[in-house]
């Protein structure tokens, strides 16, 4: 057997671009995993910013009081205890800027710039910030239509340049079947179908079988409206 058909390489018409991709996913990606580290980093601290301890004077040894203020007070699990200060100190709290406050919303935005660069729709991995009933549907069709379905050309134009001879390929041919895929709501689903059964091109039990039901007797005859029959 030729080696090409040993495997089965799939390489898109946009390559270049996909190396692009490649190194904004990394970036996104990186960017999402840093924001996930401070998160749990700031939480670990019990969510407040960090705190500078004033002393009137001048401190003979800063690394003993910074390790046991630190080994107290630091941490979720030591939250609300009380404080002794010594030596006269003050504490004073530095304040969080807001950039670093909206740590969530950088969260958030990551989900969507990692998904526009792989072109999924957010509601497909949990993020329903913007979802609604309607635009969740058409937006699956979209995912399927511009996202799955150009692979799904490559993988068939794979398939049958390595599977089939030449002889075969004018009978044979790989093709993938992504109608359940599109499939609309109920009321649009039964709209179409009314129309096929209508117009000939789809008899009853051709619909039961896209809905999953049983044949009936005398289903598989195809009627047209008399409204289109011709006259004579």
């Amino acid at each position: 057997m030729e080696p090409r058909l040993d495997i089965l390489l799939l390489v898109p018409s946009n390559w270049p671009d996909c190396l692009i991709e490649g190194s904004m996913a990394k970036n996104a990606i990186g960017m999402a995993l840093a924001t996930e580290e401070y998160g749990s980093r700031l939480f670990a601290n019990d969510a407040r910013p960090s705190v500078v301890l004033e002393h009137p004077g001048l401190l003979k040894d800063p690394e003993r009081i910074r390790d046991s203020w630190n080994k107290i007070y630091r941490g979720s699990e030591n939250a609300h205890k009380v404080a002794v200060l010594e030596e006269g100190m003050s504490v004073k709290t530095l304040s969080m800027p807001p950039e670093q406050a909206q740590f969530l919303e950088t969260r958030k935005f990551q989900i969507e710039e990692i998904c526009r660069i792989f072109r999924v729709p957010p509601h497909l991995v949990a993020n329903l910030e913007r979802a609604t009933f309607s635009n969740i549907e058409h937006q699956s069709i979209s995912f399927v239509v511009h996202t799955i379905r150009p692979w799904l050309v490559r993988l068939e134009q794979a398939f049958n340049n390595a599977l089939f001879s030449k002889a075969e390929k004018g009978k044979c041919f790989a093709s993938f079947v992504v109608d359940g895929l599109l499939r609309g709501d109920y009321e649009s689903r039964m709209k179409g179908y009314a129309i096929g059964i209508q117009n000939g091109f789809m008899s009853p039990n051709d619909v039961r079988s896209l809905e999953n039901m049983n044949p009936i007797e005398h289903g598989d005859v195809y009627a047209v409206n008399g409204n289109m029959v011709k006259g004579y």
